[in-house]
């Protein structure tokens, strides 16, 4: 059986939306103004995007707020085609701590960072069917670290829980990772050397 592709399915979506002349609305957990900066310049044509930065991981207290910063700065400097607004998330590092119980061991990209994908994407979940959004998704698959095929996973079973369908998507595909490098360049955006938890410090 061959692997999806989805980037080419995210491409037949967006073909379909421009065939309708449809601009709906997308729920865009994002991680960083750093890797929100492609996403954000590519998705922006199609959709009216709603920005939450919910990362209760994220240590110390001081780097959540930089990030935050960050985040704001771009949004506030960048031309999009539609609409782009940011939601601040709640900073609550125990739902983190207690997301990676017994899970602190693992090494980088294992079963602790799967749960903190869970942990984001839930709420990310949560907002778009609270909000009424017509799609959700994050920003997190632009990373080369990241797996884009578990994101997936995890997007649209929380996607049938909660009613509010996954937008397929692997970033870093057509040189997604690359243009967010030049982005964060040309925005003077901070780029963090370490994903965000503390034990992503220490690897």
């Amino acid at each position: 059986m061959n692997p999806r592709n989805y980037q080419k399915e995210l491409d037949r979506v967006l073909e379909g939306l421009e065939r309708e002349a449809a601009v709906p609305r997308l729920l865009l957990h994002s991680c960083c103004a750093p890797c929100s900066s492609y996403v954000l310049e590519y998705l922006s044509r199609y959709f009216e995007i709603t920005v939450l930065y919910y990362n209760p991981n994220i240590y110390p207290p001081e780097e959540f707020g930089k990030r935050l910063k960050e985040q704001q700065k771009l949004l506030a400097d960048m031309e999009f085609v539609h609409p782009v607004r940011l939601v601040e998330g709640r900073f609550e590092p125990e739902a983190f701590y207690q997301a990676a119980k017994g899970l602190e061991q693992e090494p980088e990209g294992g079963k602790r960072c799967e749960a903190c994908y869970e942990l984001r994407l839930r709420e990310a979940a949560r907002e778009a069917a609270a909000g009424g959004f017509d799609w959700f998704a994050t920003t997190l698959s632009i990373s080369p670290l990241k797996s884009a095929q578990k994101l997936m996973e995890i997007g649209e079973r929380l996607g049938r829980e909660y009613g509010v369908p996954y937008l397929p998507s692997d970033f870093k595909k057509k040189n997604g990772y690359k243009r967010s490098v030049e982005l964060s360049a040309q925005y003077g955006l901070y780029r963090q050397n370490y994903c965000g938890c503390v034990y992503s410090i220490r690897t």
